[in-house]
Parts: C-alpha cells; sequence; structure tokens
C-alpha cells in the first residue's frame, strides 16, 4: 500500500506541475492587464505603464517565456507575485482560502455524508414512498440552478424573519455583523448564523446528486452473489447489506465526492456572491475580469493541490474498502 501510494504521489505532483504551468501560459497569452491602465483620464504615459507592468511581471510585451521564468522561480520560493494593481497574490490567497474554506468545507462534507446515506436508504427502500420521496427531491434540486436555490432560501429567510419571527433571527448576507457588539461567544454565533443559508445551499446542491449516484450503485450490488451468500450464511439483512453491500458501492460515490469536494474550491461562485462571501469562486472570476494573470495561475495551482490531496484521500479509502488495489 505504501509503495502504490508513492507512486500516486509522484505521478500526481508531476501532473499538478504541468497544469499549473499550462494554466500560467494559457493566462499570460490571453488575459492583457495593460487593458487596467490605458483608456484612463488623464492618460497614463506607456513607458510609465511597461515599467508598472514589468515590476508585475505582467507585462504583454516581455516574452513569455521570461515571464514564465521569473513566475516559477517566484513560486519556488512561495511567492505568488502581484496583481495587476500591486496587491500581494499570497496575502490575497490566504484570505480567500480562508473564506471559501468555511463556507464549502462545512457545507460538501455534510452534503456528500447525507447524500451518500439518503442514497443508500432510498435503494434498500427501492419503489416504495422513501424511495419516491427522496428521489423526486433530488431531481429537483438537480434541475434547478445553484443561483435560484440560494436566491429561494434566502426569500425563505426572509419570509421567516418577518412572518414568523417578527424580528432578524436568519442572516442570509456577508461572513458577519461588522457592527456588532458583545463577547467572544456573540460573535462566534453571529457568524455561524451567517453560515447557515449558505451551507444548506451548498448541502442540497451537493446531496442531490450523491444521492441519485449511491442509490444507483446501491442497487447494482444488493443483488450480488456476495450478498445473497452472506445472508445465506445467516447475517442479519441489516449486517449483510453494511458491511458487504454497502462498503462495496461506496467505492464509486468517495471518487465522485473526493474530486467534487476539490473542484467546489472555486466552484462555488454563485452561492459566494449571492450571499455576499468573498471568497476563491468569486475571486478566479474577478481575476479573469481584471486579466490578473498571477492570480488566475494561483488559484489554478491551488485547485490542482487540493485535486491532487483528493486523489490521495480517493487512493486511501478506496484502499481501505477494497483491498484489491492495495498493490506493491
Amino acid at each position: 500500500m505504501g509503495k502504490y501510494l508513492a507512486r500516486r504521489l509522484l505521478n500526481y505532483l508531476v501532473l499538478v506541475f504541468i497544469a499549473t504551468s499550462m494554466a500560467y501560459l494559457l493566462a499570460a497569452l490571453t488575459l492583457n492587464p495593460r487593458a487596467n491602465y490605458e483608456g484612463r483620464n488623464p492618460p497614463i504615459p506607456k513607458a510609465s505603464i511597461d515599467r508598472t507592468l514589468s515590476a508585475f511581471n505582467i507585462n504583454n510585451e516581455t516574452p513569455i517565456l521570461t515571464r514564465y521564468g521569473h513566475w516559477l522561480n517566484g513560486v519556488v520560493h512561495g511567492d505568488f507575485g502581484r496583481d495587476w494593481d500591486g496587491g500581494s497574490v499570497n496575502g490575497n490567497l490566504g484570505r480567500k482560502m480562508w473564506v471559501s474554506g468555511q463556507l464549502l468545507l462545512i457545507g460538501t462534507v455534510l452534503g456528500g455524508l447525507v447524500g451518500i446515506a439518503a442514497g443508500a436508504y432510498a435503494a434498500v427502500k427501492q419503489y416504495r414512498i422513501p424511495d419516491n420521496l427522496l428521489s423526486t427531491g433530488a431531481f429537483v434540486l438537480l434541475a434547478m440552478p445553484v443561483f435560484v436555490l440560494a436566491i429561494l432560501l434566502q426569500v425563505i429567510a426572509a419570509k421567516l424573519n418577518v412572518n414568523v419571527f417578527h424580528h432578524r433571527v436568519f442572516e442570509y448576507s456577508g461572513q458577519y455583523n461588522p457592527a456588532l457588539s458583545g463577547g467572544f461567544f456573540s460573535h462566534i454565533g453571529d457568524r455561524l448564523n451567517h453560515l447557515i443559508f449558505p451551507t444548506l445551499t451548498l448541502l442540497l446542491a451537493g446531496a442531490s446528486y450523491l444521492m441519485l449516484y449511491q442509490r444507483n450503485a446501491m442497487l447494482d450490488v444488493l443483488g450480488s452473489d456476495y450478498v445473497r451468500t452472506a445472508r445465506a450464511k445467516g447475517l442479519r439483512r441489516t449486517t449483510a447489506l453494511r458491511r458487504h453491500a454497502l462498503r462495496t458501492a461506496l467505492i464509486p460515490s468517495v471518487t465522485l465526492f473526493t474530486y467534487a469536494f476539490a473542484t467546489i474550491f472555486v466552484g462555488a461562485t454563485f452561492t459566494e456572491i449571492i450571499y455576499g462571501w468573498h471568497g476563491m469562486g468569486e475571486w478566479f472570476v474577478t481575476s479573469i475580469q481584471s486579466s490578473d494573470t498571477n492570480a488566475v495561475a494561483a488559484i489554478t495551482m491551488v485547485v490542482a493541490i487540493l485535486v491532487l490531496f483528493a486523489s490521495m484521500l480517493q487512493d486511501v479509502v478506496v484502499g481501505i474498502l477494497d483491498p484489491r488495489v492495495r498493490v506493491g
């Protein structure tokens, strides 16, 4: 198992380097940071623009390989460079990752657990009322765009505040209330309150497709020979389902969940924008809009590294669930 994981890690590191390098080269060739300085009134002299862009290593008139070499040297030393207006990419990266981490970690993990549990339960109750209700709900959520779901939950929160509680109980905009006074626990409660509805949005969106996927995977193994053999040997139905059917059906769902968790880190753009969370997804969009080459490359590297860790986690979990992959 150890040699197997070591080989996989080496492969993933090479892929991270290739993916990040390709992302930087693509961004450097297609984005135009110069446009942020042109067209101003009064106009900025071209020589001043060139000096500024060169200082930030984003001058499109500098040969691409020269820029790439400077950028790569900085990354090796832990410096992702400057954005188009001189801000530190490292500083922004740390803040945005913290914001997205708070929002996504809870929502996606809970969504994965709820989706897998609901899918397994629906498969066991195939064609009965619980299965029909869960499957219909999952299809409705899948058909609903995430931004519609987020806005719908915001409307529900506002209606509850006005019509049920008659004052603002649920918060659904921003990360916290900057005007809040009180001690440590008041601020913790305020932040948790702001987490409820964006977390619920991610939970429902993630659980819907995982539920259907897990249901189909579970149905594929319920009639397998090894499950029937376990029942014939005297195992109770719940024990046979848990030890044999669910363990095998979890393998494809684990793979799907781990990769989805890595990519959703910058994929929850609508959720972050609608709820006023200024995280990685929103930053990625604004970086492309402002032709911020270094920021786009840094975000891509973070996603690539997250995919690497997700792949390693998937290999470990699948190795636990399926001993056949423990080679070498």
